[in-house]
């Protein structure tokens, strides 16, 4: 299924408004720890999958990538990337993920970050990131985490006078489509267990070099009204990967 909810006016203004979408990677509350499991990107040739509007094109160049190609399947996540942009060595493709085809080892470093759990089936997009990938690249990827994505409410349980109490898991082997509430609209949303998010990558000829559990930064929480809430479970599960 190729969604593309980006492309409603209310939608993507919503979205628009969201700190990441303003302050960019600066406030993403997992970049802090992302960032780590990056190579070193100087002279490398990147791809961005699902790069809305752009903010890790950008760091790569600022890292000294040689190139960088962003895809997105949305026409408004694309014309605000290249409203920011001002780079000629970073391309912006309209395309979906599941549609990517681009040539065996063309690229060093693959980065994809929260636009994975909206894909239906991992297996095929790995294959295609693994063969476009040289032997030894990178592949680094962020997605909503399975404790995050089990039940679609996504919503923490609330007691009588409106206090969190916990974060509730349940249907967490029930692998599948979930409809979730994500600015005030319906989105389609695919849930995974940790072990078929690994072992998928595994099977598409990966080795797993590392894998964190976001939490926010001290900075963040003490400067983030809410964010303290982010320690009591994860919700962006975080891989970096090499191809063999």
């Amino acid at each position: 299924m190729k969604q593309n909810k980006y492309d409603e006016a209310e939608f993507f203004d919503n979205y628009s408004k969201m700190a990441r979408s303003v302050q960019g990677l600066d406030a993403a509350g997992e970049w802090h720890e992302l960032q780590t499991l990056l190579p070193d990107l100087k002279d490398k040739r990147v791809l961005d999958l699902g790069c809305g509007f752009g903010w890790h094109c950008r760091y790569a160049r600022e890292q000294q990538a040689s190139s960088v190609i962003g895809v997105d399947l949305s026409e408004n996540m694309l014309q605000r990337a290249r409203e920011m942009t001002d780079d000629p060595q970073i391309q912006y493709k309209q395309l979906a993920i599941e549609d990517i085809d681009f040539a065996p080892g063309q690229f060093d470093v693959v980065i994809s970050s929260l636009a994975l759990h909206y894909i239906e089936r991992l297996d095929t997009v790995y294959a295609k990131i693994n063969d476009c990938l040289v032997e030894g690249g990178t592949f680094v990827l962020s997605s909503e985490h399975p404790i995050f994505t089990a039940r679609a409410a996504q919503d923490w349980h609330y007691g009588p006078t409106g206090e969190i109490l916990h974060w509730p898991v349940d249907d967490y082997h029930d692998e599948g489509k979930r409809v979730a509430n994500f600015l005030n609209q319906d989105v389609v949303k695919y849930h995974r267990t940790l072990a078929t998010h690994l072992n998928e990558l595994i099977k598409a000829g990966f080795a797993i070099q590392k894998v964190a559990e976001s939490k926010p930064s001290p900075e963040m929480i003490e400067q983030v009204p809410g964010m303290r809430d982010e320690n009591r479970r994860p919700m962006f599960l975080m891989i970096a990967a090499v191809k063999v």
